[in-house]
């Protein structure tokens, strides 16, 4: 649903990162720019984040991505706040429709717990 958003930014794809559905991708790869994000924001250096969390990326691509997040942060942090929205929208949609099946699913899972 997020697509025409992603699609309507003021953003170019560039060598290191395209578009992928509703978000981007490192280019030519199958990871997701918001994880390598996640590890930069967790405080990850760029060559921590090719060593330790994707070795399948180079060095320069690492860095690559992080420069595209730097330069359109408020454009990629507003589309991923939009898409947490929309998760949590159908989230609460699915607990209001089937209020039985949560509430099982809970108990459940603090007998889990407890065990």
């Amino acid at each position: 649903m997020l697509e025409p958003l992603v699609s309507s930014l003021d953003m170019k794809p560039n060598e290191y990162v395209e578009p992928h559905g509703a978000g981007w991708r490192v280019r030519s790869s199958r990871v997701s720019l918001d994880s390598v994000v996640a590890a930069f924001r967790g405080g990850l250096s760029p060559e921590a984040i090719a060593r330790e969390c994707f070795p399948t990326l180079s060095l320069e691509q690492v860095y690559g991505v992080i420069t595209f997040y730097l330069a359109n942060r408020a454009e990629l942090d507003a589309a991923g706040q939009a898409l947490q929205a929309e998760g949590e929208a159908w989230r609460q949609q699915q607990r209001a429709g089937e209020p039985g099946f949560v509430e099982k699913m809970a108990q459940a899972r603090r007998e889990l717990l407890a065990a």
